[in-house]
């Protein structure tokens, strides 16, 4: 009975929803939680989060690049706010030594200037719909798990093709709860999309990696986009002709600010979590893929600092690249501690034994499930011999940026070699590698990736078994006497993928065989070689093992509660998560408040790192209290907690009120909270986000951009109703917090 009690325990907090936790679908949320959100403080009705026949909250929410992150829309005339390291890619690849928007900042004073960003698209959602009966009526039983997914995969496209024919809209069938289930997702996909706006990194990316994953937080993480359509409204490749887009929904902004136990929404696409991870898993992820990852990533960052702090050049060239690879470094130093703190290990150990318990108690029950555990463990036995080598294929084979090049260049050839057999022009293909080869050139220096060349194979060799050593590492040994530093000499040497010049050389004669015998192609291939012949086989072996019988474990925990609620792992789909703005205790005898201030920047200032640099203006603007409408009794807000359940994907979703208004915008997670992903963890959870009035302070007291606040629909503290006209563009009194005034954080944060 004790087993029973503590298992029940661990039950909820680990999978059924308790407190704030999870990820909801928004179709759901009439059914499933609703009334325990308008009992928190929600004062809209279902249909107005989300409706398929009439504007609703959903479609102001947006999917950039089809999940890297989310954004929202917040004026009629197509304006987008995001995260500032949501658009990072997109400042960096417009700046330049001459004109660096990273250091200084850019907006666009009028919509000619706002800059075009070939790679970002805004996708909005049209409907979801649940089609589990359709795909599993046609998928029936199948004799192996390939068997199955080849199955899968042609059900799930016939669904997504006649979902969009004669739309122009494009679909995608995913699977749920580890594919018990499955729903289709139905988007307009926009890809004329401009830079508008973005803060110097001195507030953009304030605190930098120190601060990153930390609170209390002082980081004005934000820019602005602005969506474009063709004439019609309808999507269209970018044009001079184009006009701004008007959406079917765009959040009204609130300047009253929250207060402690504040409703609050976050509305965005959290990209993966894995909630539902047994024992095995969690034992991997400590001992062996976290520390993996850490120890290359942490290799590439030095790498790559080295040459970034000797150029002002290189700097640009590689600053979104850094930031990439620095995030998630930390995330899993973050993710490994927590885990062990928490014990979650031990936890699923009691999850999965009182499951064996009520799994043998049954005959139907053993027959369906009893092989269950015994699988997950073979599973990952297998597992556990090939995983390493996976990573490190992943995270160090294919980060020296010649050899991802190499396949690039290598695929576009051999794409336009088959068309040319056909006797199809290429003129158009040929143009657009033309563009891709400049855009990658503009943004690399060979000498830096010549270092991570050798570094990562030789990182390679010393830490994966030698059965899965690509071929080519022999003649490393044979021929350059086990040197990779001059094996990286030699293929940058020879190699014609080093420069912009050699390459559209290369292109011009259109020979696969030439790109075949290039240095660095050869690399490329050594590496695929070996990852199909030695590595793939038996990942895909153990993957099999362990796709059925998750499949089988979800499906009997959820058998085993049928009382509680369940939401399923992220997988870049839309959701709903809903709390409340809460302080909390990281450590004995350290109370962290719930929302920062313009002091804590000033108290963090530190000339000489470039992490904590203050701008002038921004120093002068705190000087004098200049804080315009924005401030609240004589402070200036920057950022506030809640503890909604997000994860990476959610970066740059909006979070609303009751009423439906945006009051900030989330950007990280907490240190304290690092296991989330696989963990929820309801006493240290919380979500960080940037309190939209200093949003706003920055547009207009620092920017000068009041144009971009005046396209807003701003609401005043003093009135309610989120439907309140546009108020007039002269400076207002600072406004008081809705509840609460902002006070001075009350401890630092805790750097690791």
């Amino acid at each position: 009975m004790k087993k029973l009690i503590v298992f029940a325990t661990l039950a909820m907090l680990s999978f059924g929803a308790q407190a704030d936790e999870g990820m909801w679908l928004p179709l759901f949320i009439k059914r499933l939680n609703y009334e325990d959100m308008r009992q928190k403080g929600l004062r809209l009705t279902a249909e107005e989060i989300y409706s398929v026949n009439q504007s609703s909250l959903k479609d102001a929410i947006v999917s950039l690049n089809s999940g890297s992150c989310t954004a929202e829309m917040i004026s009629k005339d197509g304006l987008m706010l995001t995260n500032h390291h949501c658009g990072y890619a997109s400042i960096q690849s417009h700046s330049t030594v001459e004109n660096d928007y990273l250091t200084h900042g850019f907006w666009a004073m009028k919509r000619s200037d706002e800059k075009m960003n070939a790679k970002l698209t805004a996708s909005f959602l049209v409907r979801m719909e649940d089609v589990t009966q359709q795909v599993l009526a046609q998928l029936g039983a199948a004799a192996t798990e390939e068997e199955r997914k080849e199955k899968l995969t042609a059900i799930t496209e016939a669904l997504e093709k006649k979902a969009v024919e004669g739309t122009g809209y494009t679909a995608s069938v995913k699977d749920f709860f580890d594919g018990n289930e499955f729903y289709l997702f139905v988007y307009e996909v926009f890809k004329d999309v401009r830079l508008v706006g973005a803060p110097p990194s001195s507030i953009g990316k304030f605190g930098g990696d120190t601060d990153n994953w930390m609170w209390p937080r002082h980081t004005g993480d934000f820019s602005l986009f602005r969506v474009y359509t063709g004439k019609d409204g309808k999507p269209a490749e970018y044009s001079p002709d184009n006009i701004p887009m008007k959406p079917k929904h765009h959040l009204p902004v609130y300047l009253g600010g929250v207060g402690k136990n504040d409703f609050t929404m976050v509305f965005g696409f959290p990209g993966t979590t894995d909630r539902y991870l047994t024992s095995q898993g969690v034992k991997m992820a400590i001992e062996q893929s976290n520390p993996a990852r850490v120890k290359v990533r942490e290799e590439k960052l030095a790498l790559m600092k080295e040459d970034m702090d000797a150029s002002d050049k290189v700097r640009i060239q590689y600053s979104s690249k850094y930031y990439q690879i620095s995030n998630y470094w930390k995330y899993f130093i973050g993710q490994t501690q927590g885990l062990k703190r928490l014990k979650v290990y031990d936890q699923k150990k009691a999850e999965e034994a009182a499951f064996a318990d009520w799994v043998n108690k049954d005959p139907k029950r053993k027959a369906k499930y009893g092989s269950v555990m015994a699988d997950l463990d073979k599973g990952y036995v297998e597992k556990e011999k090939y995983n390493l080598a996976s990573i490190y294929m992943d995270e160090a084979a294919v980060a020296p940026e010649i050899i991802m090049f190499a396949y690039e260049m290598a695929s576009s050839l051999s794409k336009m070699g088959d068309k040319s057999e056909n006797g199809e022009k290429v003129d158009e293909e040929v143009k657009e590698l033309k563009e891709k080869i400049k855009e990658h050139f503009k943004d690399y220096n060979a000498p830096t990736d010549q270092k991570i060349l050798a570094a990562m194979m030789q990182m390679y060799a010393q830490n994966i078994n030698p059965s899965m050593h690509p071929a080519l590492f022999k003649e490393v040994q044979t021929t350059f006497g086990g040197d990779y530093n001059r094996f990286a000499a030699d293929v940058f040497a020879k190699s014609a993928l080093v420069s912009q010049e050699k390459t559209e050389s290369l292109l011009s004669r259109m020979d696969l065989r030439e790109l075949q015998k290039d240095a660095a192609f050869r690399v490329m291939a050594s590496y695929l070689q070996n990852y199909f012949q030695n590595v793939i086989p038996g990942v895909k072996q153990a993957d099999a093992i362990l796709d059925a019988a998750n499949r089988l474990y979800v499906a009997g925990i959820r058998e085993m509660h049928q009382d509680k609620k369940y939401y399923p792992n992220a997988n870049s789909t839309l959701r709903l998560t809903y709390g409340s703005v809460q302080d909390y205790r990281p450590k004995d005898a350290v109370q962290y408040d719930f929302i920062t201030t313009l002091e804590g920047i000033m108290e963090k200032e530190d000339s000489t790192s470039e992490e904590f640099t203050v701008p002038a203006k921004l120093k002068a603007l705190y000087q004098k209290r200049d804080y315009g409408r924005y401030g609240a009794n004589g402070a200036m807000p920057v950022a506030f907690i809640t503890n909604n359940d997000i994860t990476g994907g959610n970066s740059g979703s909006p979070v609303i009120d009751g009423s439906g208004r945006l009051v900030g915008v989330a950007f990280d997670g907490n240190w304290e909270a690092m296991s989330g992903d696989i963990a929820y963890d309801p006493q240290y959870k919380r979500c960080i986000n940037v309190d939209i009035r200093y949003v706003l302070f920055i547009i207009d007291k620092y920017a000068n951009a009041r144009h971009l606040i005046d396209e807003m629909t701003i609401v005043e503290a003093k009135n309610s109703p989120a439907t309140e006209p546009k108020p007039k563009t002269k400076d207002r009194a600072p406004v008081p917090a809705q509840k609460a005034a902002p006070v001075k954080p009350k401890a630092k944060p805790v750097n690791q």
